[in-house]
């Protein structure tokens, strides 16, 4: 392996160092994006609507139905 020149291993050095910042930048985007639960939430609104619906529908069933049940 030939011998590097000091200053090609400060350039290696600071070719990885930016390449390292740009990585970095990159999974800080990704993670804001993974972790935005509003932009979750209004890109999901329909479906959140509904699932409420049948969720709130189904517990009060329930209950009508257990009381019904204690009356007898």
């Amino acid at each position: 392996m030939p011998q590097r020149s000091p200053a090609e291993i400060r350039a290696s050095i600071e070719e990885n160092r930016q390449e390292l910042v740009r990585s970095v930048e990159q999974a800080r985007t990704e993670v804001a994006r993974l972790t935005d639960w509003r932009g979750h939430i209004a890109a999901h609104k329909q479906e959140l609507t509904v699932g409420a619906a049948v969720l709130g529908f189904a517990v009060g069933s329930a209950l009508v139905l257990r009381g019904l049940r204690r009356r007898r």
